[in-house]
């Protein structure tokens, strides 16, 4: 293993991307980038893969890339030229580069191509390059697969909720938002900040909620603040001004800024409450634009003109039991997604630099620990493959049902690959005189939704 000094222009030849107003995009099979990420797509590609794409302007140090072709916007630079190195390897040599030391300084700051060409850099010879993309792309994998799995949960809670509204039958009650759940505004933080010595914790904001953690530059709180002020994994965050986002949260510790609501209840399960948020949620993004001559947003009493309707004990007791695994196995895995993705950050500089030999990762070890990871799941990973590809993730622990009647029960299951990543679920039939959609039907309806990026079988 050999590393060789050089600048990264010797490495990466970055070039500017190319304009496409919103006005001229045509929704297709290609991806859009922008400095920020993946903006939508374009019928046509404007360069072949493989492909980086990094902010020109905007935001700053942020890397992307794409195995196809696509579409790099004016406000990113791009590059197809790899210099015979290996393309993964040079997408994670470029999350190493400081982008705001190259930044100039004019009315737009910037990035400057010609400058960050000089950046000197480390490189291995091509088949560390190779070893090192590989086990840095293992983790990438798994949490591109977490973030499918849990396309595919949301998407299959949304189909099992609106059948629930459906089936509403005349003996159900009805209420409000605000009967099932209390809807909790966080602290104006600026007024708590830490008292010395206090390490205090990160503050959730809009932003953080969109992205799903916590980063280092997140302001900080006191650790000392009220309780309901304080967020943990799994709790439901629901912002109510500026943008409307609905997730339950699983970015570890935090406290709640003003203009986000922690919803919680002592009477109802938080999948139902959550249901029902999300299926007012785009009334109240209308309602917000409506009132966005400063920052949108909506009232507590748009929450309680929110008709909700409630089902008799014995139904939401047998809905809960179909519906509150899928809620949970969605935060386990964005819980298992975070925390993956910040033991490759802690790992990328130490293999990037060398001091992480790459020979002395024991790929098997790494299988075998997102193995653990996943077993409360019921999911198996076999061997994983010499190239450092993540290994095929199976998991079918039961049958698929030949016919349904009321009274079969069958838990969901699902069987996702690494060639197509299907995902199959087994109807969980409650005790309804109506059952579920059969299982062909949401596969076939979860395919549409997610036309190209898996099958159903």
């Amino acid at each position: 293993m050999s590393w060789t000094q050089k600048t990264l222009g010797e490495i990466v030849n970055l070039k500017r991307g190319f304009d496409l107003p919103s006005s001229s995009r045509v929704d297709g099979p290609y991806p859009v980038f922008s400095s920020s990420g993946q903006t939508g797509t374009h019928s046509e590609a404007a360069v072949k893969g493989p492909c980086v794409v990094t902010g020109r302007y905007g935001t700053i140090g942020q890397v992307f890339f794409s195995d196809a072709a696509c579409w790099p916007l004016n406000t990113s630079l791009y590059s197809t030229d790899f210099k015979g190195n290996d393309p993964k390897f040079v997408y994670y040599l470029l999350k190493t580069i400081p982008w705001r030391d190259y930044l100039t300084a004019s009315a737009v700051p910037g990035i400057n191509r010609n400058h960050v060409h000089l950046c000197p850099v480390c490189v291995p010879d091509h088949e560390t390059q190779t070893a090192i993309s590989g086990v840095l792309g293992l983790l990438d994998n798994k949490i591109e697969l977490n973030t499918q799995l849990n396309g595919y949960l949301e998407e299959l809670f949304d189909l099992i909720f609106q059948r629930l509204i459906d089936d509403a039958g005349s003996d159900w009650d009805t209420a409000s938002l605000l009967d099932i759940a209390d809807y909790k505004n966080g602290l104006a933080m600026q007024k708590f900040r830490p008292d010395t010595g206090d390490e205090g914790l990160p503050v959730l904001k809009i932003r953080e909620l969109g992205q799903g953690f916590c980063g280092s530059d997140a302001e900080r709180c006191k650790s000392g603040i009220v309780d309901s002020a304080k967020v943990h994994d799994g709790d439901l965050i629901f912002s109510w001004s500026g943008t409307l986002l609905l997730d339950f949260w699983a970015g570890g510790n935090a406290g709640l800024n003003q203009h986000l609501f922690k919803v919680t209840s002592s009477a109802y399960p938080s999948w139902f409450y959550y249901g029902w948020t999300k299926h007012h949620l785009a009334r109240f993004i209308m309602l917000a634009k409506d009132r966005a001559t400063t920052m949108g947003h909506i009232k507590r009493s748009a929450l309680a003109e929110s008709e909700v309707v409630i089902p008799p004990e014995n139904i939401l007791l047998s809905q809960t039991q179909l519906m509150q695994p899928i809620i949970d196995q969605y935060v386990m895995s964005k819980i298992e997604a975070r925390k993956l993705a910040v033991f490759r950050d802690s790992l990328l500089p130490k293999l990037m630099s060398g001091e992480i030999d790459v020979s002395e990762v024991n790929l098997t070890q790494l299988n075998s620990h997102l193995a653990e990871t996943l077993r409360p799941f019921g999911c198996h990973i076999p061997a994983i493959q010499k190239t450092g590809q993540l290994a095929l993730l199976r998991t079918a622990p039961y049958p698929r049902p030949s016919r349904y009647s009321a009274n079969q029960r069958h838990s969901p299951t699902y069987q996702i690959s690494r060639q197509t990543n299907p995902c199959v679920w087994a109807s969980p039939l409650g005790r309804n005189p109506r059952p579920p959609l059969p299982p062909d039907a949401v596969a076939h309806r979860l395919h549409d939704a997610r036309s190209g990026i898996g099958r159903a079988i």
